[in-house]
C-alpha cells in the first residue's frame, strides 16, 4: 500500500508504481505523439491533393479513407500489431495508419471550402499552380483546423497505446506502459486496488487534459470565435 517512501505504493513484485507511471507516461506519449506526426505528414498532403485535383485522384484517396473508417480504430490496430508482431514501433505504425484518414478527411473538407474564395481565383489568375496554392494558402488557412485535431488524436492515441499495451501488443517488458499495469493488477485489485486505480487515473487525466487544451486551442486559434468574445 502507498507509503512515505513509496506514496504510491508498489506492484507485486515491489516495484514502486510511480516510478513505473513517470516512465510509462514517456513511452505513452512518444508512441501517440509519433502515430499523430505520421498520420498528419501522410494525410493532410492527401487532404490536400484531393481538393486540388477533383475526379479519379481524389476519389480513389477517399473512397481507400471510407475503406479504413469502415473498422474501428482498435481493432485495425489490433490487427496490425498481431500481423508485425507486438512492440512499441509496431503500435506506432497501427496508430499511425488509422490517423491518416482523418487528417485526409478534415484537410479536404477544409481546403474545398477555400478553392472558391476570392484570394484563391487571384492567385490562379497569377499563375500560381495548384500545389503552390495549397502550400501556401491553403495550408495556412486550415491549419488551426489541424492543430486542434491534432490535439484530439493525441489523445485517442494515448488510449489505443493503453488498449494494445493492455492485450500485450504494445511496449514490451521491462518497458513500463499504463495499460500493461492496469492489466498486471486484474488478479491483484481486490487485494492491492491502488495498483490499478493510479494507471487508470494517469489515463483518465491524461486524456482529459488533452481534450481541454484542443478546446483552448480551438477557442485561441479560431478567428470566429475571437470576433464573438469581442
Amino acid at each position: 500500500s502507498p507509503t512515505l517512501a513509496h506514496p504510491f505504493g508498489t506492484d507485486h513484485f515491489g516495484r514502486d508504481v510511480l516510478s513505473m507511471i513517470m516512465v510509462g507516461a514517456t513511452s505513452s506519449i512518444v508512441v501517440a505523439l509519433v502515430a499523430v506526426v505520421i498520420g498528419a505528414g501522410v494525410g493532410i498532403p492527401l487532404g490536400l491533393i484531393a481538393a486540388a485535383r477533383p475526379g479519379a485522384l481524389s476519389e480513389a484517396i477517399m473512397r481507400t479513407n471510407d475503406l479504413v473508417f469502415a473498422f474501428p480504430s482498435l481493432v485495425i490496430a489490433i490487427l496490425i500489431t498481431a500481423i508485425l508482431g507486438p512492440g512499441a514501433t509496431n503500435a506506432i505504425i497501427a496508430i499511425g495508419i488509422f490517423n491518416i484518414p482523418v487528417f485526409a478527411r478534415l484537410s479536404r473538407g477544409a481546403a474545398l471550402s477555400l478553392w472558391k474564395r476570392e484570394f484563391i481565383l487571384a492567385a490562379r489568375v497569377a499563375g500560381k499552380t495548384a500545389p503552390r496554392i495549397s502550400a501556401e494558402h491553403i495550408l495556412p488557412n486550415i491549419g488551426n483546423l489541424l492543430i486542434v485535431q491534432a490535439t484530439i488524436q493525441f489523445s485517442v492515441g494515448i488510449v489505443s497505446e493503453a488498449a494494445l499495451s493492455y492485450f500485450g501488443l504494445g511496449a514490451q517488458p521491462p518497458v513500463p506502459s499504463w495499460g500493461r499495469m492496469l492489466a498486471d493488477s486484474q488478479t491483484m485489485i481486490g487485494l492491492a486496488p491502488h495498483m490499478a486505480l493510479i494507471p487508470g487515473l494517469a489515463i483518465v487525466l491524461m486524456v482529459l487534459g488533452l481534450n481541454l487544451l484542443g478546446d483552448g486551442l480551438r477557442d485561441r486559434l479560431d478567428p470566429r470565435l475571437r470576433v464573438v468574445r469581442a
